[in-house]
């Protein structure tokens, strides 16, 4: 349920209102417009049947939340979500894109791959340091000695790490090293673990599963909210269908889908969305024009040696290419995007974070 509330409320009606509800056993989280606040009810809304809500100084009106996702719902949040990642606001008036090896290999490849994408405007590096593989026998990553490399990554090139996170047990780990958690899409109903890194203070960069419905991935967003962790991005990256003809099937009308139905913040990857490095600029293209408010691209100075997904991994050159390329579609969906290196900035949310230093 969400109590929306009139123009000019007062802060003590605000507390009036929390204070009557929270009594009742419910929670209360608040959304703040520009002319109104809302006030969102979670848990047990057959309690707050008998309460006279609307006759509390400051309510305009009540609503029921029909969707199975509350926090993560629209009608939730009286404008849509920013999430930090270091110093830039994902889901802001900047397209930010977060480029990156597919996992962490060697401590060149993965600094030189940082100096170049932050030279040519990314605002996040993106690295696995746990990958899920399908294969027991494939690279499975370099674990904390990948997590290092990726902290020396952030000194030298001043952008935020994103890295996947893929088991409870590591969650503390990788929070001390990473701006932002990835849940894979191997992981995207692992419960245990997206309770967790809600328990964080960590932004958190849920991707979809490949089987996943929109619903299902609004649902694993509402099992890290309801933690208490809001910082949450959606990542559309392609579903698994009948079609061969691509690694994966990018859903570009998730997109505005998404972007209808929850007030957060949304990134597209098209590396996995098509599978093959021809496809991801159209893809990426496609996806800034359909609303995203970011990519996750990946990228390695010599793909044909990659340790893993070296054929969707744009080298040094595309990747420049692309970001050439996105700028007029960027502008004609009404946002800008970042040029030159960015600026170093200290966690947004003041918590730890193991430095290479």
């Amino acid at each position: 349920m969400i109590i929306v509330t009139r123009p000019g409320v007062t802060e003590d009606e605000i507390d009036q209102i929390r204070e009557r509800v929270e009594a009742m056993g419910l929670r209360t989280h608040i959304s703040r417009g520009v002319a109104r606040v809302i006030i969102g009810c979670i848990g047990d809304e057959e309690r707050l049947r008998h309460l006279p809500l609307l006759r509390f100084p400051g309510v305009e009106a009540v609503h029921p939340v029909l969707k199975p996702y509350k926090l993560a719902s629209r009608e939730f949040a009286a404008a849509s979500t920013t999430v930090p990642l270091g110093p830039v606001q994902v889901g802001g008036a900047e397209f930010v894109v977060v480029a990156g090896p597919c996992s962490v290999e060697t401590e060149e490849t993965t600094l030189a791959t940082a100096r170049f994408v932050a030279s040519r405007g990314a605002r996040g590096f993106r690295g696995g340091a746990f990958k899920p593989r399908t294969s027991p026998y494939s690279f499975r990553g370099l674990g904390q000695e990948g997590l290092a490399i990726l902290a020396q990554a952030r000194r030298e090139s001043g952008l935020p790490v994103v890295t996947e996170v893929m088991d409870p047990r590591q969650v503390e780990l990788v929070a001390e090293y990473a701006d932002a958690l990835q849940i894979g899409s191997r992981n995207m109903q692992n419960f245990p673990l997206l309770s967790e890194v809600g328990r964080t203070r960590r932004p958190v960069l849920l991707k979809r599963g490949m089987w996943a419905t929109v619903t299902d991935l609004l649902l694993a967003a509402e099992y890290v909210m309801a933690q208490g962790n809001l910082q949450v991005i959606l990542c559309e990256r392609g579903i698994r269908t009948f079609e061969t003809a691509t690694r994966n099937t990018f859903d570009l009308a998730a997109i505005p889908v998404l972007k209808r139905e929850t007030h957060l913040p949304v990134l597209a990857d098209p590396s996995h969305g098509g599978g093959r490095r021809d496809l991801v600029p159209p893809l990426s293209f496609a996806a800034a024009a359909a609303g995203a408010d970011g990519l996750l691209v990946e990228v390695h100075p010599r793909p044909e040696e990659a340790w893993s997904d070296g054929e969707q991994s744009l080298d040094f050159g595309e990747f420049g290419a692309l970001m050439d390329g996105l700028a007029p579609f960027v502008a004609a969906a009404g946002r800008r995007l970042a040029q030159g290196p960015p600026q170093a900035a200290p966690p947004a949310d003041g918590g730890s974070r193991v430095s290479a230093e």
